[in-house]
């Protein structure tokens, strides 16, 4: 408890400001896709292609590859992840040499050890965070390979062609759902730079929160990979 005390009013408004600014993207970004399209919405309809095709080729081996490649990213960050909070974790025990690097930089406040600490655990938080997204976006795409697998023959949506949309938009939707997860983890990612800012100054915080927001907003809503992506839609 004694962190409550020693964490100036200022640093708590701005930690707060920080989740608002996290949670409150989060929302803005699933409800305005839905004016304008978004990066992922753009890929869920490649996604939904994809699958429309994999129905009418046999073997479906070509598709089994393309999920397990899927895969091997979040997969990659999972594994990136448990190393960066295994770090993180070892700059605990030398929070005081850390403290005193922070304070040489200039226009960098002193901060005590024991919130200097509680601001590292703020950043294991996230990460751990981000570790069970991206777990979960690999687990996902499991469920993924699993549908492949069980599609049946193209024989099957010859002599049933209705059943073939919605074989179509289930596959589609769980790929999706996979991928709209592991964009969260990567999401975590970006804000974890922005509370790099917090060891300098509540100021440097905002601004470098203020910063990804928007460098988030042009990744998936203005960004040229989009207009590719939108390109004949």
């Amino acid at each position: 408890m004694k962190i409550l005390s020693l964490l100036p009013w200022a640093d708590w408004l701005v930690l707060l400001f920080f989740l608002a600014a996290w949670i409150g993207y989060a929302q803005f970004a699933t409800r305005w896709s839905l004016k304008r399209p978004s990066i992922l919405a753009a890929t869920n309809r490649f996604r939904l292609r994809w699958i429309q095709v994999s129905l009418t080729r046999d073997p479906r081996v070509l598709d089994g590859i393309i999920t397990q490649s899927l895969s091997n990213t979040p997969a990659f960050f999972s594994s990136t992840t448990i190393l960066i909070m295994g770090g993180l974790l070892a700059l605990m025990g030398t929070t005081d040499k850390a403290a005193e690097f922070v304070r040489e930089i200039p226009f960098s406040q002193a901060t005590p050890i024991l919130v200097f600490e509680f601001k590292i655990l703020v950043l294991i938080a996230i990460f751990v965070y981000a570790f069970f997204r991206f777990s979960w976006s690999m687990r996902q795409y499991t469920f993924v390979s699993l549908m492949i697998g069980a599609l049946p023959p193209i024989e099957f949506f010859t002599a049933h062609p209705h059943e073939q949309i919605d074989y179509a938009e289930r596959v589609a939707a769980m790929t999706g759902l996979a991928a709209e997860t592991f964009n969260d983890g990567l999401r975590s990612y970006y804000f974890s730079f922005a509370v790099m800012g917090w060891f300098f100054s509540p100021l440097a915080f905002v601004l470098t929160t203020l910063l990804i927001v928007g460098i988030l907003y042009n990744r998936e809503f203005r960004s040229d990979v989009l207009e590719v992506l939108n390109d004949g839609n």
